[in-house]
């Protein structure tokens, strides 16, 4: 028999329980769709890149991987999944070519990269790109949450944080990596370097806004040094622009500028004894 104290911990571990699944806001959300989105990214990555990766086999694992994904993500889609995939596959060579020149152009800049096979296999910033140019062919077919989870499975490894809606042009160089954020919005053109802790940001944020350009627009040839952040839909950074480390930019800038922050330093030495 149960004693009176059990009794109250089972009536109470019950009502905790009905607690919980009434306090469940989403009692249809299925964190498969998490894992598999991540081990999806992870075969589409050794597809493109790993030598020892057979790509007519692994393209059928991808499918069977996608076709969950959709299932899973229990949304309708204006064409069936497999209508989808097809188109997908079509626009991969495309993407890989990109991203051979976006490992191209690191290697040509970074006096610190030793070989290509280092850029590929051990550069965060070549990864958040592959990742985000893998992510991006999906968002522009309206595929639902997928894409939004594979930059976030980049994100946390590389601390980069670009979102799959951002427009990337050709030989992307993003150096160091950690801490970079690209907004849904931002259109980057060719030939762009940007360094640790740069922010392409909005102005301010509103729902209402879900609609409109917020971030910046980033011409060819523009270097952008570490941690300088620029926003605002409207502004547009001119080619062959220098940004400056920490420069707070919220108006356009003309083609060929240098935008520079000058703080004050002071250096205080201790007297002689």
């Amino acid at each position: 028999m149960h004693n009176f104290r059990t009794i109250v911990h089972i009536m109470d571990k019950e009502k905790i329980i009905a607690e919980l699944n009434r306090h469940k806001k989403l009692p249809y959300l299925d964190f498969r769709l998490k894992q598999e989105t991540e081990d999806f990214t992870d075969t589409l990555f050794y597809t493109l890149f790993d030598a020892n990766t057979p790509v007519a086999v692994n393209l059928e694992l991808l499918e069977k991987q996608f076709n969950r994904l959709m299932d899973m993500a229990c949304l309708e889609l204006e064409r069936p999944s497999n209508e989808l995939w097809d188109n997908y596959v079509s626009h991969l060579p495309e993407i890989l070519e990109k991203l051979n020149l976006d490992a191209e152009a690191i290697l040509n800049c970074d006096p610190a990269s030793l070989s290509i096979q280092e850029i590929y296999m051990a550069y965060p910033g070549f990864y958040a790109i592959s990742i985000y140019r893998l992510a991006h062919e999906l968002y522009k077919q309206n595929v639902p949450l997928v894409p939004r989870l594979m930059t976030e499975y980049a994100h946390r490894q590389t601390g980069v944080d670009i979102n799959p809606g951002a427009q990337i042009g050709k030989s992307f160089f993003i150096d160091h990596a950690t801490g970079v954020v690209i907004g849904e919005t931002a259109i980057i053109h060719d030939n762009v370097k940007i360094y640790q802790g740069v922010t392409l940001g909005a102005l301010y944020v509103a729902k209402n806004l879900e609609k409109t350009k917020r971030h910046p627009t980033i011409m060819s040839n523009v270097t952008i040094y570490a941690n300088a952040t620029i926003l605002g839909g409207n502004t547009v950074v001119g080619e062959n622009s220098i940004i400056g480390g920490n420069a707070w930019v919220t108006a356009s800038v003309p083609p060929n500028s240098t935008v520079f922050h000058t703080p004050e330093i002071k250096i205080k030495t201790a007297p002689n004894v």
